[in-house]
């Protein structure tokens, strides 16, 4: 590829708003097969569609994770997500990723440790058909449905890792994310609800069911929720502590099973 087309491509992404245009540039040429296909996908992205959607994955955690048109695309913050869980993760465990979307979370999980039992769930069948191509590579299972009514009723009171970044997303405030989220990304995967706290609260009322003694909940909150997070949490019976990483402005709130 010509420094001139390059160039060319770097100042159409720039004039889009592209923040990181040199760098979505060199990807779009690295994964064009043919110049015509770099042409579409230059278009593609210079009307706004989200990068990942245009070339079909996303980074997360040194990984390509599939990522299909009307997935929620995985965010860098998450990763503190992963890495808060694999703290408390042993080779070998039970692992529950809720809301998975693409399967990222879990995936990264079962790469990390070399060997988890994994099962994720998401309710839309989109990110589930998209998560299998991603999570039956590391020997996981994908379900869909609504939260724990997908999971094998066999889980119960054995799960070690409980990992949910779930939609936390106040409805309301929906119309003010970026456009990509908000035109491209399902609304199902950002709603959560008239305080965004609807799915962490049904996710943690039911955690004790399911976890095992010692296991651990982990949900990935914004830093204003945080207080009323660990509120839902602790009145749950979870023994609760916060993790925050200012740096990609990440919250984690992690519940512990105490087995009592």
């Amino acid at each position: 590829m010509d420094n001139k087309t390059e160039e060319f491509i770097i100042k159409k992404l720039r004039s889009a708003g592209c923040v990181f245009a040199e760098d979505e540039t060199r990807l779009l040429i690295s994964e064009a097969r043919t110049p015509e296909d770099l042409k579409k996908m230059v278009e593609m992205r210079a009307n706004g569609l989200p990068l990942e959607y245009v070339v079909g994955f996303a980074e997360f955690c040194g990984l390509r994770i599939e990522v299909d048109r009307g997935v929620f695309v995985p965010r860098q913050r998450t990763e503190f997500l992963v890495q808060q869980a694999e703290a408390l993760l042993c080779y070998g465990d039970t692992v529950v990723d809720l809301c998975c979307g693409s399967g990222a979370v879990g995936v990264a999980l079962a790469a990390a440790l070399g060997r988890v039992e994994l099962y994720s769930v998401d309710i839309d069948s989109v990110a589930v058909r998209c998560a299998g191509r991603n999570v039956t590579d590391f020997g996981g299972h994908v379900f869909e449905g609504d939260l724990y009514k997908a999971l094998p009723h066999s889980l119960k009171g054995r799960v070690n890792i409980l990992v949910a970044n779930v939609p936390y997303v106040p409805t309301e405030a929906i119309k003010h994310l970026p456009q990509e989220a908000r035109l491209h990304e399902p609304k199902v995967a950002l709603d959560g609800g008239e305080d965004g706290l609807d799915i962490q609260q049904r996710v943690a009322e039911e955690a004790f069911l399911w976890l095992a003694p010692g296991g651990n909940l982990l949900i990935e909150t914004s830093e204003m929720q945080a207080p009323q997070t660990i509120e839902i949490f602790t009145s749950a019976g979870l023994i609760t502590k916060v993790a925050r990483d200012e740096e990609l402005d990440a919250t984690v709130v992690i519940g512990s099973n105490s087995g009592f």
